[in-house]
């Protein structure tokens, strides 16, 4: 009898298995899929039952860098980081082998064949709406194996060197075409300006002449300045009149 307890005692110490909160056990009786264990103690009878952990915690993927080619026929290297977590235990072990793995690599493949869609421009500027393709796209394909997938964020794109200076000559054109463009509009302005000026001093007697004094004041506030005094050639004519008289 003590060895009948002593067994029995065993078997059942044996048969006690541990649930964390984070995790959920597949139960299989006899290799068919029983229940799903919920954490704490659980009994599984050795031979005849056995069972498999599954962590259902949020999981980061690093998808590995990819060569792609995009719409406009650029090649670029590309990386991401995946986010997802298991609903169904049960779906992530009967239905697929390796579910860390499968992810990845229909992540990889999903990434290529978007990047393939878009222009080089689209890819620079348009990172979020893209993450947001991929996920959509893998989170349809990983739903029947019992997983969700919360996000994909592009890490890097790597550009070849030849595009990189390419890239840059493009946006030394454009800062040059924005600087031409606001040095033109600042001329238009200084026209308008000095032709509004002109139309003022010409409606006010004297205001021609004041101005040329204040000129000419300024100007010789510097000792080592040189001025030419320009004298209409009517007053000249008119000083010559006043002479033969």
């Amino acid at each position: 009898m003590i060895v009948i307890v002593v067994i029995v005692l065993c078997v059942l110490f044996c048969s006690i298995k541990e649930i964390n909160e984070y995790e959920r056990g597949v139960k299989f009786t006899f290799g068919k899929f029983t229940k799903i264990m919920n954490p704490g103690w659980n009994l599984v009878i050795p031979i005849f039952q056995s069972f498999k952990k599954v962590d259902i915690r949020t999981k980061a993927v690093d998808v590995p860098e990819q060569e792609a080619i995009t719409k406009d026929n650029v090649s670029i290297k590309i990386n991401a980081v995946l986010y997802y977590e298991i609903f169904d235990a049960s779906k992530s072990i009967l239905a697929v082998e390796n579910f860390n793995y499968a992810v990845s690599q229909l992540a990889q493949t999903t990434m290529r064949n978007i990047v393939g869609t878009v222009s080089l421009d689209e890819l620079l500027t348009e990172r979020e709406k893209i993450s947001e393709k991929i996920c959509e796209i893998v989170d349809a394909a990983t739903d029947p194996w019992g997983i969700k997938v919360a996000n994909v964020e592009l890490k890097d794109i790597s550009l070849p060197e030849e595009m990189k200076r390419v890239i840059a000559k493009i946006a030394e054109a454009e800062r040059e075409k924005q600087a031409v463009i606001t040095k033109a509009a600042g001329e238009v302005e200084a026209s308008k300006n000095l032709a509004l000026a002109a139309e003022t001093m010409a409606k006010a007697p004297g205001a021609l002449h004041l101005r040329t004094l204040s000129t000419i004041n300024d100007l010789s506030s510097d000792q080592s300045n040189t001025i030419i005094f320009a004298v209409p050639i009517e007053v000249l004519r008119a000083l010559e009149g006043i002479n033969k008289k």
